[in-house]
């Protein structure tokens, strides 16, 4: 049993550790952007840890293929924002891809599982061109526009050389914004940064090399960066991610999703899309 003289000094420090209400903020960022994760939810969440004086620091936990080129810039205003008030640390436990690494970037740093798959920076823009499904069954479309565009992308007519070329130049656009967030965030330009954008991935121990992280880390590791970056004594957390229904938490595929619809197929597509090593 500990002398008097010993409890008289824990007792102070015990005390102050109970009333200390400083917490790391951990945010799943699980599934596709757009999909599963939902963006204006995730936005509210990202400006509560901002808010929020209890919040030291944050850790995102994500495992997400990317998404919709909108949201995932739209995420990745969010995190920055949040990282010019309090210390973020992006962590990739699986799948760190598209847009989910444009996301990352607005982290003060970006670390990851070492078998984590980390990259694939690079826009794609894809449709079905059903004009010979259509001729099958005996379907026309009658189309009645404004100009030669408005119809741009539209799955009943053959694209013609300038939608090509215009579908060329949005999808250039989205690239040089994602490409400014990535060079200006992990300091890379020239060469460097030609060499991360050309779509390929990488394991997250080969991603260092490259400069796309700062470090390769567990889970236990990430939590003690953000432990460290917000000058907390003990890695308290407090998870904070949307109220999950029962389904969901059990780990039934799907739940939380909502009814089927768009969300689902995007969701789908995300991930198969996904260049996601198999054993």
């Amino acid at each position: 049993m500990p002398a008097p003289a010993t409890l008289s000094r824990l007792l102070p420090d015990r005390v102050a550790s109970i009333a200390d209400r400083r917490r790391i903020a951990v945010i799943p960022v699980r599934g596709v952007i757009g999909g599963a994760v939902r963006t204006q939810e995730m936005q509210k969440l990202l400006r509560r840890a901002a808010d929020s004086e209890r919040i030291r620091s944050v850790l995102l936990d994500i495992d997400s293929p990317g998404g919709s080129a909108v949201a995932s810039e739209q995420l990745y205003v969010s995190v920055r924002h949040l990282a010019e008030r309090k210390p973020v640390v992006a962590w990739f436990r699986g799948t760190g891809a598209s847009g989910a690494y444009f996301l990352a970037c607005g982290a003060t740093t970006i670390l990851s599982f070492p078998a984590a798959v980390v990259g694939s920076i690079g826009v794609i823009n894809a449709r079905p061109i059903l004009v010979d499904a259509l001729r099958r069954i005996g379907a026309q479309m009658l189309i009645t526009k404004t100009g030669p565009y408005k119809d741009l992308g539209a799955p009943w007519r053959e694209p013609t050389e300038g939608d090509r070329a215009k579908e060329q130049e949005l999808v250039d656009a989205i690239f040089r914004r994602f490409t400014a967030a990535v060079g200006g965030a992990r300091h890379l330009d020239g060469d460097r940064l030609a060499r991360v954008t050309t779509g390929e991935v990488w394991l997250g121990e080969e991603a260092v090399g490259l400069g796309l992280v700062d470090g390769t880390a567990d889970e236990d590791q990430a939590l003690a960066e953000a432990q460290r970056l917000g000058g907390l004594p003990e890695p308290r957390t407090q998870r904070m991610e949307r109220r999950r229904p029962m389904l969901q938490r059990l780990g039934v595929p799907g739940a939380g999703m909502g009814p089927p619809g768009p969300r689902w197929i995007v969701e789908l597509e995300g991930w198969l899309s996904a260049q996601q090593p198999r054993l």
